[in-house]
């Protein structure tokens, strides 16, 4: 398929990556003087381009991928997520980024020393870090296989495995020098880059299709199958489908309180603005620009549902069902449409945004890892046996970011086999993995904000029962252990409720007794 990309494409790809060297390079002038300055950049970010990263970070990959293949397949409810988002931020605006703000951390999860020991601090932090390790190796493995069809024209093994080491040294180069202050920066101008080529290919599917607006939404509404695409609530009390409404205003709301309040992923990108205000400021605005992005992706997908699937209203085009599949992988219709039917240039674009949404989610999984590693484990261990300056720890941290980098690698590497054994669409596979660490820090921190029990033994104990609670509930895990059938397949939102129910009773076992030794 690369023998469709015109010298145009590629002029518009090369100067894409020599923007993203470029701004690499510009950073270096700026370099980071100590670890606050590396990994929060020095509390002086600007609202709203954290805003705009926190949109970038928690979408990209994902949703550019796995949102119009989410549309393409079903209907409008993943759209009503939004709603879990935004409950989720104001909770975590009032109540988890003050706390944050108040102790002066680095890591959210030094919280937890405060609260109980060193130990406990870092028990969270290895969770966060397994749990990374996991989604951010899915959205790796996600942006891969868009990155082997236009280079290698398939998804064989061995090129999916190339194309992830190819978006791991991008996201190394925006990162590696300036921390977080070039990951901000360089996630704005990504968000930019990928948004408008999204409305392009919005714009350019509404004029190849010979329908009017009325006629598209009359085509939506009823499909030949009976499906309604233009749904946006399920009220069915549904526990297989992670998007009905009751699942949403449970396992949504509690995934995002996860991942805007427990991950430092994205938590990291709040502590750099320049109080909690601010910060709770930059987290409800992303939430709400969030709603008309993920709307874009999903009407992708619900165009291209009549542009392949109903030929009876494309006035008898060529299109036909065989282009549903790509070498027999039904989880590529977007990358398909954008290869085989997109012009030259507006090809060459959207290809960018689709490198640019990946190369976002790589650049904060690497800096946000290296941060944990840094100052919850290593730093305390330093200056316990021999202290360093500053520049030790930055130092540290690059270093630590090479080998989170291979990390994410071969999680990726593991991720193309387990998404063919599950069979997920790829925003739920996405979004599954993502539960396996939640559960049980979602467990620690409500025990720690709403009770006065807990310790640093059941704070252990927690994380890994929300882990194990996690696979116990995974399909190939029943059919080893051969569990009662009626558990599969339970929708991951439903999953980390039972996750975080059971993490939570573990740490609430015991009453809070700090244990000042690490």
């Amino acid at each position: 398929m690369t023998g469709t990309f015109s010298i145009l494409d590629w002029l518009i790809v090369a100067g894409y990556l020599l923007l993203l060297f470029g701004m690499g390079w510009a950073f270096t002038f700026k370099k980071s003087q100590n670890a606050q300055d590396y990994f929060l950049g020095g509390n002086k970010m600007p609202y709203w381009v954290v805003a705009i990263s926190v949109i970038a970070t928690t979408q990209s990959a994902a949703t550019f991928l796995g949102g119009p293949d989410q549309g393409y397949r079903g209907n409008y409810t993943y759209l009503a997520v939004n709603i879990g988002a935004i409950l989720a931020s104001l909770f975590v605006a009032k109540i988890l980024i003050p706390k944050f703000y108040a102790l002066n951390v680095t890591t959210v999860y030094e919280l937890l020393e405060n609260r109980y020991s060193k130990k406990a601090m870092r028990a969270a932090g290895a969770m966060y870090i397994i749990g990374r390790f996991f989604a951010g190796g899915s959205r790796l493995y996600l942006a891969a296989i868009a990155v082997s069809m236009i280079l290698y024209s398939n998804i064989d093994a061995q090129n999916i495995i190339s194309a992830a080491f190819i978006l791991i040294l991008l996201g190394f180069s925006v990162t590696f020098l300036s921390g977080i202050r070039s990951i901000l920066w360089s996630d704005f101008i990504q968000f930019i880059i990928y948004t408008f080529s999204a409305i392009a290919v919005l714009y350019f599917l509404l004029d190849a299709i010979p329908l009017n607006i009325t006629e598209i939404f009359a085509a939506l509404k009823q499909t030949p199958t009976g499906q309604n695409k233009l749904q946006l609530l399920n009220f069915d009390l549904n526990f297989t489908d992670p998007y009905a409404f009751i699942s949403i205003l449970t396992g949504i709301t509690l995934l995002y309180i996860a991942n805007f309040g427990l991950d430092q992923d994205t938590t990291q990108r709040l502590l750099t603005c320049s109080d909690d205000k601010q910060g709770a400021k930059a987290l409800i605005i992303s939430a709400i620009i969030a709603v008309p992005l993920i709307w874009l992706f999903i009407s992708i997908g619900q165009l291209l549902h009549i542009f392949y699937d109903r030929p009876e209203l494309m006035n008898g085009g060529a299109h036909n069902i065989a282009a549903q599949e790509f070498q027999g992988e039904k989880i590529t219709i977007f990358m398909y449409y954008i290869l085989n039917e997109l012009p030259s240039g507006l090809k060459g674009l959207v290809t960018v945004g689709v490198i640019a949404a990946a190369v976002s989610t790589i650049n904060s999984g690497l800096n946000s890892m290296s941060s944990v590693i840094v100052q919850d484990f290593y730093r305390p261990w330093r200056e316990k046996h021999s202290p360093k300056d500053e520049k030790h720890y930055v130092r540290a941290g690059q270093l630590s970011m090479g080998v989170v980098g291979l990390g994410l690698f071969a999680m990726a590497i593991i991720c193309f086999y387990w998404q063919k054994y599950s069979g997920l669409p790829l925003l739920d596979f996405a979004l599954s993995v993502m539960v396996f660490a939640y559960s049980g820090l979602l467990g620690v921190y409500f025990t720690v904000l709403f009770t006065n029990r807990g310790s640093t033994n059941s704070v252990i104990f927690a994380l890994i029962a929300g882990f194990l609670a996690t696979l116990a509930q995974q399909e190939y895990i029943i059919d080893l252990f051969q569990l009662p059938n009626n558990w599969k397949g339970i929708a991951f939102t439903w999953q980390l409720c039972i996750g975080t129910g059971i993490a939570s009773m573990v740490c609430l076992i015991t009453s809070n007794n700090k244990n000042i030794n690490s």
